[in-house]
């Protein structure tokens, strides 16, 4: 990406393997958290009736909350998790700084949140409208954002978008992934091929979180 002489030059690109570590350490906080929820909840039963020989029906209702618990997130990580589709892209493209990102909206499911988000290019225009999803599961928008994120990819296949100071990593896939077949089909080889590298050709197959109505 070029810039005029008017435009301040872009931050230091930050250093990928921190920002997987990053994630991954988030990740794996937050499955520790919603774990040890689950056993407390299921562990209460247990309790009462051990310790308070308390043997009602309605102790049980944490039980099922437990297990209802550990079913959503089995569910939001194999739905809602894209931390190593991330490290894939990553690996194959660098990262360019984008000096504005705009959030459009935010849809709640129960995999995580969806944010629809245009990403700018000084000099050009028509950048697709994209869903960006936490890579490592946080529901809330980083602070930041607006003051430029760093990409790697390629917008029409889809890509990674970082905030500056490693907040936060997001998947991106367009929006309207049929809208934009064109400019899919009208890159060139080089730029297919990375994205058949990056896995970035086909529609996310576990994408649940990113249809609409999810």
């Amino acid at each position: 990406m070029t810039y005029d002489p008017q435009t301040p030059p872009p931050p230091a690109a930050p250093d990928v393997a921190q920002i997987l570590r990053a994630n991954y350490l988030s990740l794996a906080l937050l499955m520790a958290k919603r774990l040890l929820i689950t056993a407390v909840l299921v562990a209460i039963p247990v309790a009462a009736d051990r310790l308070l020989e308390l043997d009602s029906p309605f102790v049980m209702v944490f039980t099922v909350a437990g297990v209802g618990v550990l079913v959503l997130t089995v569910h939001r990580l194999i739905y809602g998790i894209r931390v190593s589709q991330c490290a894939r892209v990553l690996r194959t493209y660098p990262l360019e700084f984008h000096p504005r990102v705009v959030k459009k909206r935010e849809r709640w499911t129960q995999y995580g949140n969806v944010f629809e988000v245009r990403v700018t290019t000084r000099g050009q225009h028509g950048a697709p409208l994209m869903l960006a999803v936490d890579a490592a599961g946080r529901r809330r928008w980083p602070e930041g954002a607006e003051e430029g994120v760093w990409l790697a990819g390629d917008l029409p296949f889809g890509g990674v978008m970082v905030v500056r100071g490693g907040k936060g990593m997001f998947f991106l896939k367009p929006a309207d992934w049929d809208k934009i077949a064109r400019k899919r089909e009208e890159a060139g080889a080089e730029r297919l091929a990375q994205a058949q590298q990056a896995r970035l050709t086909h529609r996310t197959k576990r994408a649940v979180m990113m249809r609409p109505g999810a």
